[in-house]
């Protein structure tokens, strides 16, 4: 009874974490609000995810019209949880997902994470079962290109979460595609030539994210 008494009230912080984050962004609460209006359809591909799938033109990117970005700045996963709802209505063909780490910034565990992706998942499973999904690995940062406090000393939450996440995806009978060899350096930090803030992608970082998942867009 306590553990279940526990991962409720777990659950109801994050929603009411995610619920305060929209209504103290403007930001937020205009793209969520935006989404809510714009249809999705049976043919469509649909990036959701937070600030690094907002600032991708992956429809210009990869030339297929279907492609509609629902990436929103600061979103955590049970974000993704609050606004999956407009989505597994459209039906989507496919659904590619990268999300977790503004849930680090805010001390939540891998595990914790982990978990809130699996729920998120058999949401769409259940709501849109011929939808194909693709959950995407966690993005390194870098601190020394610029520090994120609420990051520091946190890079290894990124790769324990990585773990767990591939165990979802297995899991659960989905694609994973694990991106980040590909965004880090030897000391497993994002690469410097790749951003201008340590978190965020320059162009060229878009290109090798686009590179990566043009097998699976066609």
């Amino acid at each position: 009874m306590r553990r279940i008494a526990l991962l409720w009230a777990m659950m109801v912080l994050m929603c009411l974490t995610a619920a305060a984050q929209a209504n103290q962004d403007p930001y937020y609460a205009r793209r969520a609000t935006l989404f809510d209006e714009l249809s999705i359809g049976k043919k469509d591909i649909v990036m959701l995810g937070n600030s690094l799938t907002d600032g991708c033109e992956f429809n210009e990117l990869l030339g297929n019209r279907h492609i509609k970005n629902r990436g929103i700045v600061g979103d955590i996963v049970q974000g993704l949880i609050d606004r999956i709802g407009p989505i597994i209505q459209g039906q989507p063909r496919k659904l590619f997902i990268m999300s977790g780490v503004n849930d680090i910034s805010h001390d939540v565990s891998a595990d914790s994470i982990a978990r809130a992706m699996e729920r998120l998942i058999v949401m769409v499973k259940q709501g849109s079962p011929r939808t194909k999904i693709y959950l995407q690995s966690l993005l390194p940062f870098n601190n020394d290109v610029r520090e994120w406090k609420l990051l520091k000393g946190r890079d290894h939450v990124v790769v324990e979460a990585n773990v767990l996440l591939e165990q979802v995806a297995r899991r659960q009978g989905v694609t994973w595609i694990d991106l980040y060899p590909l965004f880090a350096d030897e000391q497993g930090r994002l690469r410097a030539d790749l951003t201008n803030d340590g978190l965020h992608l320059m162009g060229k970082g878009y290109l090798i994210w686009r590179d990566a998942i043009r097998p699976y867009i066609k």
